[in-house]
């Protein structure tokens, strides 16, 4: 079970309220409902740290975080610098999806959905989450992971080099820099109240 669309510096606070929904989660798991909790989100790799520090101050461990891990996320906002190296130390399980964000990257015309995948597998992920939609799309996962190996640091520059003018800033990355990726600002009443003791400071 995973928190999903953390995606504002509010978000973190708002799930560990006492109302919260971690609260809800953490209940279901002591009665048997479920067994794992993660978060995701696809915004800034600021806000995930920022819910691992709220998390840790109310002494709750995540089991798996999910996030963009693709190779235009090298070059801005980079969540496989800033927050993979902190999930691994933590042994929080790393959750990557929009290896191709839904086939964006590949309009850059710098790289393959081949050099993508192999790219994110590379990565020490524990599940790369990629869109399959096809026969063929499936067929290109399954030669994505016959084909994988580790790659040597060469090949990742290589790769890197490939994307970085493309990647700089975000411009293929659009769920980082707009809201139209986001669905609680399409839907605001999935966010539900405010916490009861935050309303009361309202005025009227």
């Amino acid at each position: 079970m995973q928190h999903h669309e953390v995606i504002r510096f509010e978000d973190p606070d708002r799930i560990f309220d006492e109302e919260g929904a971690n609260a809800a989660l953490v209940e279901a798991r002591q009665a048997g409902k479920i067994r794992f909790i993660g978060f995701t989100g696809h915004k800034d790799p600021r806000i995930h740290l920022y819910m691992l520090e709220v998390a840790a101050n109310h002494g709750f461990h995540f089991d798996a975080a999910q996030m963009p891990l693709n190779l235009m996320d090298a070059h801005f906002r980079s969540f496989a610098k800033l927050v993979v190296p902190e999930l691994v130390k933590s042994n929080i399980g790393v959750l990557g999806m929009k290896s191709m964000a839904n086939g964006i990257l590949l309009d850059s015309k710098t790289v393959t959905p081949i050099e993508c995948l192999h790219y994110a597998l590379n990565l020490p992920t524990s599940v790369v989450i990629t869109g399959i939609d096809s026969m063929a799309i499936l067929d290109q996962a399954f030669e994505a992971v016959r084909s994988f190996r580790p790659l040597s640091d060469w090949d990742v520059q290589a790769l890197l080099a490939k994307t970085a003018s493309a990647g700089a800033r975000g411009a293929f990355e659009p769920f980082k820099t707009s809201s139209i990726f986001d669905s609680t600002a399409e839907h605001p009443n999935w966010l539900g109240k405010e916490p009861a003791r935050l309303r009361e400071l309202l005025p009227g």
